[in-house]
């Protein structure tokens, strides 16, 4: 069975982007596809990178580097359990969804957190494994957000301008065949 995951970022539950999520949800589903949402308002992700995503004792507690302490850690199954589970969920998904509202030309800061502490060095890049090269690359991604603006203010000549620059590195950096839908 074909599996997806969402990883949904909004507040409400009557938002545009909850109805969103739910139609994909109705249409994965219809398609045969085994459908994993992460809601992460309702789970309380917590968007902060900390020590505290890792179990045991650190490598150097004197100089506390994230990214070296957590590439260790996932090396060694120290993660948090929060951050263990949403690996599992990635790993098993062959299509991931990201459905948000735009804050600021970005993704809200839960999100941001989910990316920073679930994507770590390792389980989803090298050094020598990312962008086209990347570990997900036969994952596909769809970016399926709300602006709330019009589609002109973010065009290359509009307003705010391309939509697709302040995107950019989440569409490409592991994924195949990015999409966004806005």
């Amino acid at each position: 069975m074909k599996t997806a995951l969402i990883v949904y970022a909004h507040q409400s539950p009557a938002s545009f982007n909850a109805a969103a999520r739910d139609v994909a949800v109705q249409a994965l589903t219809k398609q045969g596809y085994k459908v994993l949402v992460s809601d992460l308002y309702a789970m309380n992700f917590k968007a902060s990178a900390t020590a505290e995503d890792i179990k045991g004792d650190l490598k150097n507690p004197e100089h506390f580097i994230y990214n070296n302490e957590m590439m260790v850690a996932w090396q060694d199954g120290r993660l948090s359990d929060d951050i263990a589970e949403e690996q599992h969920k990635l790993e098993q998904a062959e299509l991931v969804i990201f459905q948000f509202p735009l804050y600021w030309f970005s993704i809200p800061a839960i999100m941001k957190g989910w990316i920073d502490r679930v994507l770590t060095q390792g389980f989803a890049f090298t050094l020598q494994k990312m962008y086209d090269n990347g570990i997900f690359k036969a994952k596909k991604a769809i970016l399926s957000f709300t602006t709330g603006g019009t589609e002109s203010m973010f065009k290359p000549d509009g307003v705010h301008g391309d939509i697709n620059v302040p995107l950019w590195p989440l569409q490409y950096t592991n994924w195949d065949a990015p999409n966004a839908l806005y």
